[in-house]
C-alpha cells in the first residue's frame, strides 16, 4: 500500500474529518485606486526564503494547516488507496527499470546514464570506445541515501576526462551545491560551491569552471571562474547581470570553442563569450540587448550561426556573422524569415547545420550542408508526433542523434548520416509489460473557438473505445511562456487510456504551436484567448463524441494550473473533474511582489502590474485566487510542494482556502503538499509514479472508473 502521511494517523481516531477551515487575517492592498482584501496572506511564511533550504523552519501554524489539508486528502481518497497501488504497479510495469541512455562519444570515451532494478536515481556512466570496462561516475542511489528528497543535475566531464563538475539539491528548492570529482579517485576535491543554478561549464585547458551563482532572492544573476585547487572565496566574478529582470544561463558552443553567458526575460535576449581556450579573458558582447528582441548563437568555420527574430521576423531566421565582428550591422542572413515557418533551435557541426522546426503544427528537421547550401527534411507520417534532438558532445561527426515519438508509439532514438541520409535505429523504448501501437489511434483535430481560430488537440485512444459520447476524457493544457507540449509517448497516460479514456491534449494559444504569433495572442492582454481556447477544446470534444459534458477531468501544471484555476472559475458543469499540479493561482499578488524569485522576469509574459494600471485590470480580471466566487465548482485536487520556488506552496493553499470558504457545492475540494519537495514533485522515478498514481486515481473516481479493469495493452 502506499504510505498515508503522518497527520492522517493523529487525525484518523476523528474521522469523518471535517474540511480543514483556514484562519482568516484580512490584509488590506490598496493599488490604481483599487483595494483588495487578502484574508490568508498569513500562509506565505515570513521566513520563505529560509524554508527553501531547511523546511524545518516553517512556522507552526502554517505547517499544521498544511497538515490539515493533507490529513484531509488522505481520508477523502482512502477509497482510493488500493486503485493508486494498481497504477503505480502499473505505470512501474512500463518502465525497464534496469534501463540505459544510447552511450554518447566523446574523444576515446563514451558517456550514458542508466539505472539498476529497484534503483530511483540514475548512475552516471563511461566506458572506453575501443573496449574496457564500464566506469560509474556517479551513483545517483548511493548518493540519495538518508535524504527525503535528492536531485542531481548539470553533470559534465572535462575535456581531458579526468575531473567531473556536479551539482545536486537535496531540498527540491533548486539550490544547488556544485562538486567537482576526481574521476581517477572517485573523490570529489574540498572545493565546494553552494546555491549555484546547477552545474558548471569547462574551459578547453580544464582547470577552469564557470557556473551560475543565485541570489538572496533566488535568481541566476552572476557568473563566476572557479580554478581548481583555489578557494572558492577567491573565485572571480565573471558577469552580473543588473537587471532583476533578467536571468543568466551559460553554456558550450557545439564546437567547444566558446563559452557562451546568456541574459533573457521572456522576451528580450543578450550573449557574451568567452573563448574557452583562453578562460581568463573578459566577456565580449555578441548584439546588445533590444527589447523584444532574442537570440542565441552556435559557432563553426569562423562565423557564428545565430537564431533570431530581429528585423521582425516574428517566426525566427538564421543569420551569420564573423567571429570578430558579431554585432547586428555584421549580420547576414541565411535562412531568411518564413511567416508558419517556426525555426526553434540549432545547432552546427563541422560540415552541417540542423535546425528544429515547427511548420503547419507539427515537428520537422531540416540538415544543411555548410559547403553548397543544400537541405533535406526529416519528418515523419503520424497525425501527431514528436521530434527532439540530442546534440551529443562531438563536433566533427557526420552523425546526428535524434529521437521521435508518438502518443501510440514509444520513443526511438536514431542515428542518422547526415551526408548519406542512411538512419541507424540505435533504441527503442521497452515497455517490459507490454504495449502495442496498433491497438492505439493518435489523432490531431481542430476545435473552432470563439474569435474563429482554430485550437489543435492531439488525441490517444484505444481503437475499441467507442466515440459514442461515453468515454470519460482528461484533458491536459498549458498554454504560456511559447511552450508546446508535445505529442509524445508517456507510459502512464496508458493506465487511463487502458481504461477507455480518451486522453487529450489541448494546444491552446500561449504556446508556439502555431508559430510564434499563437504564443503572442496568449500573453499579457491577450490571455484570456488560453482560457478561451481550452473550454473551446473541451466542448468541441463533447460536441464530436469523443466524451461528453460532465465526463472530462482538465489537467494542468504550473502556468497550467493557472489555467485550471481560470476555468474553474469559468465554468460549472463542463468538467468532472480539475487537477491543478503546483498551481500558479495567485498571480496578481505574486506579480505584485519583486521580491519573490520569478516576478521581475515574468512581467513581459504577464504584464507589470506595479508600474501599470492597465496591466493590474487585465491580471485582476482573470487571477484565479482573486475570482473566487459565491457559486458552484467542479471536484478540484490542487497538489503543491512545499520548498517551491517557482509556484510557491502558499499559492494553491491561498486558493484551496478561500475556495472552501466561498463556493457553494458540496463537491471535493482537495490540498496535497509535499513537504519533501518542491516545483517537480518526488525526485525519485519510482516515488514520482506514486504522485502520478495519486492524479489518475483522482481522476477515475471523478469518472466513476474507479473499479474500472484496464484492457490487455497487447
Amino acid at each position: 500500500m502506499l504510505a498515508v502521511n503522518s497527520a492522517y494517523l493523529r487525525f484518523a481516531m476523528q474521522k469523518p474529518l471535517s474540511p480543514p477551515s483556514a484562519k482568516k487575517h484580512p490584509v488590506t492592498h490598496t493599488r490604481h485606486g483599487h483595494t483588495r482584501v487578502d484574508d490568508y496572506a498569513w500562509l506565505r511564511a515570513d521566513n520563505w526564503q529560509d524554508v527553501m533550504r531547511d523546511p524545518s523552519v516553517l512556522s507552526p501554524e502554517i505547517r499544521d494547516y498544511l497538515e490539515a489539508e493533507n490529513a484531509y486528502f488522505s481520508e477523502q481518497m482512502a477509497d482510493t488507496e488500493g486503485l493508486q497501488e494498481t497504477l503505480f504497479k502499473e505505470m512501474r510495469g512500463r518502465i525497464k527499470e534496469d534501463d540505459s541512455t544510447v552511450p554518447a562519444p566523446d574523444g576515446r570515451y563514451a558517456y550514458a546514464t542508466r539505472y539498476v532494478e529497484g534503483g530511483q536515481h540514475p548512475l552516471f556512466v563511461r566506458e572506453k570506445r575501443e573496449g574496457g570496462g564500464e566506469e560509474v561516475l556517479l551513483n545517483g542511489d548511493a548518493l540519495a541515501e538518508g535524504h527525503a528528497y535528492y536531485k542531481i543535475a548539470g553533470a559534465s566531464h572535462s575535456p581531458d576526462h579526468k575531473q567531473l563538475a556536479w551539482a545536486h539539491d537535496a531540498a527540491g528548492s533548486e539550490y544547488f551545491t556544485l562538486c567537482v570529482r576526481d574521476l581517477a579517485s572517485g573523490e570529489d576535491l574540498p572545493e565546494i560551491i553552494p546555491d549555484t543554478g546547477s552545474g558548471g561549464v569547462w574551459s578547453a585547458d580544464s582547470k577552469h569552471v564557470f557556473y551560475v551563482r543565485l541570489d538572496e532572492n533566488h535568481r541566476p544573476s552572476k557568473v563566476f571562474r572557479h580554478k581548481l585547487g583555489t578557494s572558492v572565496d577567491d573565485d572571480v566574478l565573471v558577469y552580473e547581470e543588473p537587471d532583476p529582470g533578467y536571468f543568466v544561463h551559460i553554456g558550450k558552443t557545439q564546437s567547444d570553442r566558446f563559452i557562451v553567458i546568456h541574459a533573457h526575460d521572456h522576451e528580450t535576449a543578450e550573449a557574451w563569450i568567452i573563448p574557452a581556450d583562453a578562460p581568463e579573458t573578459e566577456p565580449a558582447l555578441i548584439a546588445r540587448r533590444e527589447t523584444a528582441t532574442e537570440y542565441g548563437l552556435d559557432e563553426a568555420d569562423g562565423r557564428f550561426f545565430i537564431l533570431t527574430n530581429a528585423d521582425a521576423a516574428e517566426d525566427f531566421k538564421i543569420v551569420t556573422a564573423p567571429i570578430d565582428q558579431p554585432g547586428r550591422e555584421n549580420w547576414v542572413d541565411l535562412i531568411p524569415h518564413e511567416p508558419g515557418r517556426l525555426i526553434l533551435s540549432l545547432t552546427v557541426y563541422k560540415r552541417h547545420m540542423v535546425r528544429l522546426e515547427r511548420k503547419e503544427g507539427l515537428p520537422r528537421i531540416v540538415v544543411r550542408r555548410l559547403a553548397d547550401g543544400a537541405e533535406h527534411v526529416i519528418a515523419f507520417e503520424e497525425e501527431a508526433y514528436s521530434l527532439g534532438l540530442a546534440g551529443g558532445y562531438e563536433f566533427d561527426t557526420d552523425t546526428l542523434r535524434f529521437t521521435y515519438s508518438s502518443m501510440a508509439t514509444p520513443a526511438r532514438v536514431y542515428d542518422y548520416d547526415m551526408e548519406t541520409r542512411e538512419r541507424v535505429l540505435r533504441k527503442e523504448q521497452e515497455v517490459p509489460s507490454g504495449h502495442d501501437p496498433a491497438l492505439y489511434v493518435t489523432r490531431r483535430i481542430f476545435a473552432p473557438a470563439a474569435d474563429g481560430e482554430t485550437v489543435p488537440v492531439s488525441l490517444l485512444y484505444r481503437k475499441d473505445t467507442p466515440i459514442d459520447g461515453s468515454a470519460p476524457c482528461l484533458l491536459y493544457g498549458y498554454g504560456s511562456y511559447g511552450i508546446t507540449i508535445p505529442a509524445a509517448f508517456s507510459v502512464t497516460r496508458l493506465s487511463l487510456v487502458d481504461r477507455g479514456f480518451v486522453y487529450a491534449l489541448a494546444h491552446i494559444r500561449g504556446g508556439k504551436d502555431k508559430g510564434y504569433r499563437w504564443y503572442e495572442a496568449g500573453k499579457r492582454k491577450a490571455k484570456p484567448n488560453t482560457f478561451g481556447d481550452f473550454i473551446a477544446a473541451a466542448e468541441h470534444l463533447a460536441r464530436e463524441s469523443y466524451t461528453a459534458r460532465g465526463k472530462i477531468v482538465a489537467e494542468g501544471g504550473s502556468a497550467g494550473g493557472m489555467l485550471m484555476g481560470a476555468v474553474a472559475n469559468m465554468t460549472t458543469d463542463l468538467f468532472a473533474g480539475i487537477i491543478a499540479n503546483v498551481p500558479f493561482v495567485d498571480v496578481l499578488n505574486t506579480m505584485l511582489d519583486d521580491t519573490l524569485p520569478l516576478t521581475p522576469p515574468e512581467w513581459p509574459e504577464w504584464g507589470n502590474p506595479i508600474a501599470s494600471a492597465e496591466d493590474y485590470e487585465t491580471i485582476r480580471a482573470y487571477s484565479p485566487y482573486d475570482n473566487v466566487a459565491a457559486k458552484p465548482y467542479a471536484p478540484i485536487l490542487a497538489l503543491a510542494g512545499l520548498t517551491d520556488p517557482r509556484v510557491t506552496y502558499w499559492e494553491p493553499a491561498k486558493w484551496v482556502a478561500r475556495l472552501r470558504a466561498t463556493k457553494t457545492d458540496g463537491n471535493l475540494l482537495l490540498l496535497r503538499t509535499n513537504m519533501d519537495a518542491g516545483h517537480a514533485g518526488a525526485a525519485g522515478r519510482f516515488d514520482a509514479l506514486k504522485e502520478t498514481a495519486i492524479e489518475l486515481a483522482f481522476a477515475l473516481k471523478m469518472t466513476g472508473k474507479a473499479g474500472e479493469v484496464p484492457r490487455p495493452a497487447s
